[in-house]
């Protein structure tokens, strides 16, 4: 047995947009495993006319004889209302993408065995709340114990970094896939990765420049053939297939030749066929728009890190599109550097999660390891707003945790009544980086009742968010003349509404699929257990962090203090023993707390 069989199965999973991926650790290396012979699943899913579902490369082939039978690239509506029908039925897609993870966890079942699975998976720095929460669920659905979301670019330097343990550089994770683009500045020192600033864009990848050739060749046989493949399911999948395979090729060859003997049938019966060369010359010109928009973005993440270029050490490449010759020669004329082709970049998202999911488990060492991130949105709250004119109106938002602030963190503002007299007060949650709330994502809302009868701007709402490591939110607000507190859970996805939800997707993907079994009972309890000790690691990580940053300019006192909550815990966790787990840990926070507020004055 190798030494990472003796811990508890902890698996990376990379969920992206055109495929999708499976890691370990293996001797203590990370590596990923094939699916049906193939390292890459393609995120498709097709419902067969027999009610099975397909995941992956069979989908796939099955997209295009039987596109309203298939699904694909499913990421790009998550955090959404949207359904999508397949084969007439409608599901959401959280659903699709449980479809998707729950192949992934029959890959897992077949490398340790049946039972509970925990699974770390990665999302784009740039999803909200609301979508990480819903990938949270497609893990769950699928039968994961979902223990921690982090974000791709993050998981990439982690793989870098994993080999690059002594190097002192301030690296660039360019993250650019199939549906999203991501960038963050990361300072890598004495085996401490920290993020320092991360931004990128939800709707931005390769599919999109798949999208720009299929329009264009829309445009062609529009003009030859005078048939509007825009209306045919059958022809556009065929043409975002030769698509793909074109723009893969332009990677190392100057120009392609695409010919489609039999796009669609005419009225009559008669083949339409189709056949053209496109150069990269002509490629690059249809995407620069949108490259010239991943390098303001970089541009403006590393203003954010108050760095320039030129002092940028190594660029990360990661996601397939980034194989796109254009890509990188912009990178290369931005940075004044040739970026790091080490990792694989369909792979590092996959080994990276693998690596969080080995420090996680044991089979990996956490001490000379360490990786912060930050928040990649503001947080905050809607509050009246002085107007222009004179006069307050509301609608304004006041943040609370900034965007680019160090992560897990807890942050605390005070507000204050508007009337005489008022007896409760609606605390009304967004995301975003606008003046205004409605230009924000709204997340939720808490009611506080039972306030002190007060003149106006007498009577105080002390509003705490908590940023968890896993880029979601907590809230409560809390009245301190009376004690009368509110919290606004928006990471917890067990509640009741939420089990009912989850049964009932569980049971619908169960009558397409017979595979697709799942163990509510063990489900429930493993993650009540997972709860309690990703809440543990969020603060140790915490401890560590701060340790770190203030070993220079804090009392030897301070820091003392700060080492016995270390080792209270951890003898906490080994004893398991909760009572003293919750104590130590009530005390650890606000010490935390006390500690961070004192730095922000």
């Amino acid at each position: 047995m190798s030494e990472e069989d003796k811990f508890r199965p902890v698996v990376g999973i990379d969920l992206g947009t055109t495929n999708s991926l499976l890691a370990i650790i293996r001797n203590g290396v990370p590596e990923v495993v094939p699916i049906d012979g193939q390292v890459l699943l393609p995120s498709v899913v097709h419902r067969a006319p027999d009610g099975s579902i397909l995941v992956g490369e069979d989908a796939k082939a099955a997209l295009i004889a039987m596109p309203d039978r298939s699904v694909a690239s499913i990421k790009r509506l998550m955090g959404t209302d949207k359904l999508v029908r397949m084969a007439g039925e409608e599901f959401t897609p959280v659903e699709i993408s449980a479809m998707i993870l729950k192949r992934l966890k029959q890959a897992t079942d077949e490398v340790y065995g049946e039972g509970p699975k925990e699974a770390v998976i990665t999302v784009p720095a740039y999803f909200n709340d609301r979508q990480r929460r819903d990938t949270q669920e497609a893990g769950r659905i699928a039968g994961f114990v979902v223990e921690r979301i982090i974000n791709e670019p993050t998981a990439a330097a982690m793989a870098f970094g994993l080999e690059h343990r002594d190097a002192q550089d301030k690296l660039v994770v360019y993250d650019l896939g199939g549906g999203t683009f991501d960038i963050s500045v990361v300072q890598m020192e004495d085996g401490i990765l920290e993020v320092m600033a991360s931004d990128g864009h939800r709707a931005l990848g390769g599919n999109d420049f798949d999208q720009l050739i299929v329009d264009a060749w829309c445009r062609e046989l529009a003009e030859v053939s005078q048939f509007n493949a825009k209306k045919n399911l059958h022809a556009l999948a065929l043409l975002r297939r030769e698509a793909e395979l074109a723009k893969m090729q332009l990677s190392t060859q100057e120009s392609v030749f695409v010919e489609i003997p039999v796009v669609a049938l005419t009225g009559t019966g008669t083949p339409i066929s189709f056949s053209t060369t496109l150069t990269r010359r002509a490629f690059d010109a249809m995407i620069e728009p949108l490259l010239r928009k991943t390098m303001d973005i970089t541009r403006d993440t590393l203003k954010a890190a108050d760095l320039k270029p030129e002092q940028i050490s190594n660029v990360l490449l990661v996601g397939g599109s980034t194989r796109i010759v254009r890509v990188r020669q912009m990178i290369e004329e931005f940075f004044q550097r040739a970026p790091h082709t080490e990792v694989d970049p369909d792979r590092a998202v996959a080994l990276g999660a693998a690596i969080q999911a080995g420090i996680k488990s044991g089979a990996l060492g956490q001490q000379d390891f360490i990786v912060t991130d930050v928040a990649p949105f503001s947080m905050g709250i809607a509050v009246l707003k002085e107007s222009a004119h004179g006069g307050w109106v509301p609608g304004g938002f006041a943040p609370i945790i900034v965007k680019n602030t160090t992560v897990p963190t807890t942050r605390t503002r005070s507000f204050y009544t508007v009337v005489d007299n008022q007896e409760s007060i609606d605390v009304e949650v967004y995301q975003g980086e606008k003046e205004w709330v409605a230009q924000n994502l709204r997340l939720g809302s808490v009611t506080v009742s039972g306030l002190a009868r007060k003149p106006a701007g007498q009577e105080s709402i002390d509003v705490t968010f908590r940023y968890t490591l896993n880029g979601m939110l907590d809230v409560q607000a809390r009245a301190p003349s009376t004690g009368a507190v509110a919290t606004l859970r928006l990471n917890d996805a067990l509640d009741r509404s939420s089990q009912e939800r989850l049964q009932q997707s569980r049971d619908r993907i169960s009558r397409s699929q017979a595979a697709f079994d799942f163990d509510e009972d063990t489900k429930e309890g493993e993650e009540q257990e997972i709860e309690v000790t990703a809440s543990v690691e969020e603060l140790l990580a915490q401890a560590r962090q701060l340790r770190r940053r203030l070993r220079r300019v804090v009392p030897k006192t301070a820091l003392a203090e700060l080492d016995a909550f270390l080792s209270e815990l951890s003898e906490a966790v080994a004893d398991e023993d909760i009572d003293r787990l919750t104590e130590v840990t009530n005390r650890a926070y606000e010490w935390l707390l006390e500690l961070e507020e004192s730095r922000d004055d």
